[in-house]
């Protein structure tokens, strides 16, 4: 994900810094570095897992608890 991106994300969520911190568990100065793509003049990239947060964000997961887990199958193995 790019800055550009990342921006434009937030922005289509309608979110502020301070919100979309927030919501993927940041501190505000992270979404700045992102936005701007560096961290005192070198590069700082979005992690995978930032861009996978903010598509789960976008389809309105906001938690998870991990798969449902069938717990009569677990015990048979």
């Amino acid at each position: 994900m790019k800055p550009s991106e990342f921006k434009a994300w937030r922005k289509l969520m309608k979110l502020t810094q301070k919100e979309a911190a927030s919501a993927l568990g940041l501190k505000s100065r992270i979404i700045q570095y992102y936005e701007k793509g560096e961290r005192n003049g070198e590069k700082f990239a979005i992690p995978k897992a930032i861009e996978l947060a903010c598509y789960a964000l976008t389809l309105g997961v906001d938690h998870y608890s991990g798969p449902d887990v069938d717990k009569k199958k677990l015990k048979k193995k």
